[in-house]
């Protein structure tokens, strides 16, 4: 059982986030836990890289000391997995938001999917998503969104090493890509849907790997919090 000192010097928790809960929302879990654990004020603690609400998967979780290695951390390479629905597009990229367009996808074939793939191979530039939480004059993009503004947002350099087509059930396209940091994955799905004609979105989302982290050795951010208090004594 993990001591009050422990999670002070430090601590990387593995979490299994689930779909509908914020990256922020796991944090505040376990920080809740861990201070009412140990009847503490406060205690800094903070995860290494934001998962959509919507995707699931792992999420590294630092307290304490460790707090200091999260920069390195949101530097590694990270491998997800999920579906793209072709077809039609959505504002937000991803089902957080309602089909807006829609396109045939009576052209579209096994092959034609798999060469698509090589465009996005390597360093490439990307555009992030309207709605996302990246900051513009101090303000979220999603803020504006929400609001109808239309801003100028800038492409990024960003690197897929592996972009893997696993199957093919149309409109439904999985798969497994590995990309570096500052890699949107619903933008990829939105732009290999665009390269193939018929519009794309984003519709599952699994982060598999950090690093060396895999999500096989995570757990669910509440049954961590109840673990804590598992072998507490009860009067």
């Amino acid at each position: 059982m993990k001591t009050k000192e422990d999670f002070f010097n430090g601590q990387l928790l593995l979490i299994d986030k689930p779909s509908g809960w914020s990256s922020f929302q796991a944090v505040n879990k376990l920080k809740w836990a861990i201070r009412k654990k140990f009847a503490l004020k406060k205690i800094k603690i903070g995860h290494a890289g934001t998962l959509d609400p919507l995707a699931t998967g792992l999420l590294l979780i630092c307290t304490g000391k460790f707090t200091k290695t999260i920069n390195e951390l949101q530097g590694q390479v990270k491998e997800y997995t999920g579906t793209i629905t072709l077809g039609a597009t959505t504002p937000s990229y991803d089902l957080e938001t309602e089909i807006d367009k829609t396109y045939p996808i009576d052209h579209i074939t096994k092959a034609l999917v798999y060469e698509t793939t090589k465009v996005f191979i390597g360093e490439i530039e990307q555009l992030p998503p309207i709605f996302s939480a990246l900051k513009k004059n101090g303000k979220r993009l999603y803020e504006y969104a929400r609001e109808g503004k239309e801003i100028e947002i800038k492409k990024r350099t960003i690197t897929i090493n592996e972009f893997e087509i696993t199957a093919i059930e149309l409109p439904n396209v999985r798969f497994r890509v590995v990309c570096s940091k500052g890699t949107y994955i619903r933008s990829l799905a939105h732009d290999f849907g665009k390269e193939l004609n018929s519009g794309g979105h984003l519709t599952k989302l699994r982060r598999t790997k950090i690093g060396s982290y895999t999500v096989n050795k995570a757990i669910d951010p509440v049954v961590y919090a109840e673990s804590l208090f598992e072998n507490t004594e009860k009067p």
